[in-house]
């Protein structure tokens, strides 16, 4: 049905065959889905018109406000073939259910497959994931169903909890960890205060997920070297979102996340949807292939990317996406200085002053953003509440407002009861 070898076909091979698999697509949800049946009709389009992936233009957009609108009229089967009910984690607004049948996950059990594959995972690793696996959290069912397809070996910790990871490592000897980068930060400091010398451990490669490891030109950020100053480990870098049912995921080259082109077109377009040329930030739009239960047309993931097409040294030549610059509806525009939240996440990562994080952004009373950060400091200090003050005025060039917390505290600000990865950006804008 797929295959990891789409990817090191050639350019012609690989737009013929999505040509293909989109025009049964778009022929599956004209017959099977009440939204797209619907849109057709209303915009008076004619699907035979779109004739290659380039014809996508000629269609109109989808976006998370239709879905959310609109949640059940995209399920193009029967309640009855669903096997599984995911959800969104809400971080763009109130959570979506994308429903999968036993036909999708078995796709997204290839999908992870093949992202293992391309991140140099072999059938003699074993992954220790320190991720949820419950909680409708899409991801981790996808991890665990990729590793379980490519034979490997799995230890499913879950997240937090340094002491039970370490503990583990010791005793499973796994090879490759699955987790958010920044707490492989904290397992790095857990183990320096207890004395576990972490570069003689089992453990070669992280699979990074949900927070940035890299800059937009590939080289690591200050979270990635956190981490590789310490532990000498190579780092994979994935993105993807419960809508996409798909992963971008590195390579040993570590040169940007490649594309499945048997699973999904990705397109980046501008404000006026239409593509950005290579190079130019975008927002990453999919139209997912193969998918049974809810397949999605232009739908705009609201993060913006860089797309790079040139043939990677690896031996694919599919196209690969850049770390996540931001996300849309993220966007700080503050005091005339405007931010998307991964840029103030590098910042407060780089500073030796400050332990943990939570950046919040309201609206103030005359209805622009205000940005208010939760910070726990290494010291409670006046001094260090001075480096800590004049570090982000000569940063940002304005001042945001802070409040200091207890790593207690903290701790609960970052981890709320329904959250499945950890919070570091609260969004109480008006109108948010």
């Amino acid at each position: 049905m797929y295959s990891p070898q789409s990817a090191f076909q050639d350019k012609n091979a690989i737009n013929a065959m999505q040509h293909k698999k989109l025009g049964e697509m778009l022929q599956y949800i004209n017959t099977h889905s009440p939204y797209y049946q619907r849109l057709f009709k209303t915009g008076n389009i004619d699907i035979s018109a779109i004739q290659s992936v380039k014809d996508l233009v000629l269609l109109p957009v989808t976006n998370k406000e239709d879905l959310q609108q609109h949640n059940e009229d995209f399920l193009c089967v029967g309640k009855n073939k669903i096997i599984e009910y995911t959800s969104t984690s809400g971080t763009l607004g109130s959570p979506v259910t994308i429903a999968l049948t036993e036909n999708d996950l078995q796709r997204l059990a290839y999908n992870e497959y093949s992202s293992f594959v391309c991140a140099d995972g072999k059938q003699d690793d074993i992954f220790q994931l320190m991720l949820t696996l419950d909680r409708q959290f899409m991801a981790g069912m996808a991890y665990y169903s990729g590793i379980r397809k490519l034979g490997a070996g799995v230890v499913r910790v879950g997240p937090g909890v340094p002491s039970l990871q370490w503990e583990n490592i010791a005793r499973l000897k796994p090879t490759t960890i699955v987790a958010v980068p920044s707490f492989i930060v904290k397992l790095i400091q857990f183990a320096a205060e207890h004395k576990i010398d972490i570069n003689t451990t089992s453990v070669k490669k992280a699979i990074c997920i949900g927070e940035n490891i890299r800059n937009t030109d590939f080289s690591l950020n200050v979270l990635g070297k956190k981490i590789t100053e310490s532990w000498n480990i190579k780092l994979f870098s994935t993105y993807a979102s419960t809508e996409m049912q798909t992963a971008f995921t590195e390579c040993g080259e570590g040169n940007g996340g490649h594309h499945q082109p048997e699973l999904i077109i990705v397109e980046l377009l501008d404000e006026n949807n239409q593509p950005v040329p290579p190079g130019v930030p975008g927002e990453v739009t999919i139209t997912s292939l193969g998918v049974e239960a809810m397949p999605l047309l232009r739908y705009k993931t609201g993060d913006i990317c860089m797309a790079f097409d040139e043939p990677c040294k690896c031996g694919r030549n599919t196209l690969r996406l850049s770390p996540v610059i931001g996300r849309k509806k993220q966007m700080i525009k503050f005091k005339g200085t405007t931010l998307f939240a991964p840029a103030l996440f590098e910042l407060l990562n780089g500073m030796a002053e400050v332990r943990e994080y939570v950046a919040e952004v309201y609206s103030n009373e005359i209805g622009t953003d205000e940005v208010l950060l939760y910070l726990v400091p290494t010291k409670n200090t006046e001094e260090c509440d001075h480096q800590i003050r004049a570090y982000l005025q000569a940063k940002l060039r304005v001042s945001p407002h802070i409040k200091y917390m207890l790593p207690e505290e903290m701790q609960k600000l970052q981890f709320p009861e329904t959250s499945r990865k950890p919070v570091k950006f609260i969004d109480k804008r008006t109108g948010e």
